[in-house]
C-alpha cells in the first residue's frame, strides 16, 4: 500500500490556479511534518512548502510565498497545496512527503508518486 497518494496536477496557463492533494493512508495524526517538493527536468529537487501537523505552522520557499498555501484536513488525513498566480517556472513534478518524527524540511520517511504541474506562458 502506497502511504501517500497525490492528485490534482495538470496544465494551466500562467496566472491560473491548481490545488494539489496528498492523502496519507497512515493518517496525518501519525506524522509530525508533511511537505511538498518539486523537481523540474535538469534541476535539483527543492522544497516548496511544509506544515507541522500538530501545530499547523507552515513554511514556504521564497519563490512561492504569497502565491502558494499549504493546509491540512486531519479528518481526511489529507494535505493540500493551493497554488495561485502560477508561473511557467512552477512547472515541475510535485511530490508529497511525510515524516513521522521531526522536521521534513529536507524530505520525509515516505514519498508519493508525484503529480505533474505544467504552466504555459
Amino acid at each position: 500500500q502506497v502511504p501517500l497518494v497525490e492528485s490534482g496536477g495538470g496544465s494551466v496557463q500562467a496566472g491560473g490556479s491548481l490545488r494539489l492533494s496528498c492523502a496519507d493512508s497512515a493518517g496525518t495524526y501519525r506524522t509530525s511534518c508533511m511537505a511538498w517538493f518539486r523537481q523540474a527536468p535538469g534541476k535539483e529537487r527543492e522544497g516548496v512548502a511544509r506544515i507541522y501537523t500538530y501545530t499547523g505552522i507552515a513554511y514556504y520557499a521564497d519563490s512561492v510565498k504569497g502565491r502558494f498555501t499549504i493546509s491540512q484536513d486531519n479528518a481526511k488525513n489529507t494535505v493540500y497545496l493551493q497554488m495561485n498566480k502560477l508561473k511557467p517556472e512552477d512547472t515541475a513534478m510535485y511530490y508529497c512527503t511525510s515524516r513521522r518524527l521531526g522536521s521534513c524540511a529536507e524530505g520525509g520517511d515516505f514519498w508519493g508518486q508525484g503529480t505533474q504541474v505544467t504552466v504555459s506562458s
